[in-house]
């Protein structure tokens, strides 16, 4: 019988507990940061120096022979697979934010890849006029109006911030995980693939962060912050205090 610690609900759940009990005995922690954003500068650039250095010793090396052991076809229909679940978690995200005719749409866009594109491994849908849209419950609380929320780099997962991490629990239920597992598949194995394959379609951009960026942990922050600020607001966000 499967422990229940093999799920990644389990995993996310411990884990969103423990963010929570380090955030809150870490509000005494001295600022160290001039952004607002990133109270917890002195956590989150050790955490960031640990997650590098996995990276460097272990996923990367992974990741270059997954690479050079699958064609690009293979890694291609990969990506579209775990990214045609991704538009389940979307859809949900669009009716709770009251994005009807997009939740429509995106609906229509799962209901093709997986029919027509053989259960998402060719994506047929955004050359027919239904482009992907990313909408998750990070996403669905700022709509709700926790717009700003502290950065946190997590052990493994990397930047995200409190919100955003609440938000992965929100999105389990949604997903199509818990159906993807047998006596021969667990889940934890699937997110690990997925994780894989994630990491080495950012193997470039990994090159390009390490050789521009004279501190990689600010720029990557920053990128971070502005990207998930850019979504929430589906493209057009209004001027940040910075800008005035």
């Amino acid at each position: 019988m499967r422990s229940d610690l093999t799920r990644p609900w389990r995993h996310t759940r411990i884990l969103t507990s423990l963010l929570v009990v380090f955030l809150a005995g870490c509000a005494s922690l001295p600022n160290g940061t001039a952004d607002p954003s990133d109270p917890l500068e002195p956590y989150n650039r050790t955490m960031f120096s640990i997650n590098n250095q996995v990276d460097q010793s272990l996923v990367q090396p992974v990741a270059r022979g997954y690479r050079a052991l699958t064609p690009d076809f293979f890694r291609t229909g990969v990506t579209n697979f775990f990214n045609n679940l991704a538009d389940l978690t979307t859809v949900f995200n669009d009716l709770f934010q009251g994005k009807g005719t997009q939740g429509l749409a995106d609906g229509e866009r799962f209901m093709i890849n997986s029919t027509v594109g053989v259960l998402g491994l060719i994506d047929v849908a955004t050359p027919s006029g239904l482009p992907r849209h990313k909408e998750d419950f990070g996403q669905t609380m700022a709509v709700w109006g926790w717009t700003d929320s502290t950065y946190v780099v997590l052990p493994f997962l990397g930047p995200s911030t409190v919100r955003d991490t609440l938000g992965l629990v929100g999105d389990y239920p949604e997903s199509l995980y818990a159906q993807m597992h047998t006596t021969l598949t667990k889940e934890t194995e699937i997110y690990a693939f997925e994780e894989l394959n994630t990491r080495t379609n950012l193997l470039a951009a990994t090159n390009v962060l390490d050789t521009a960026a004279l501190d990689p942990y600010a720029f990557l922050r920053d990128a971070y912050l502005q990207r998930r600020r850019n979504l929430i607001y589906d493209g057009h966000p209004p001027p940040s205090p910075e800008d005035d």
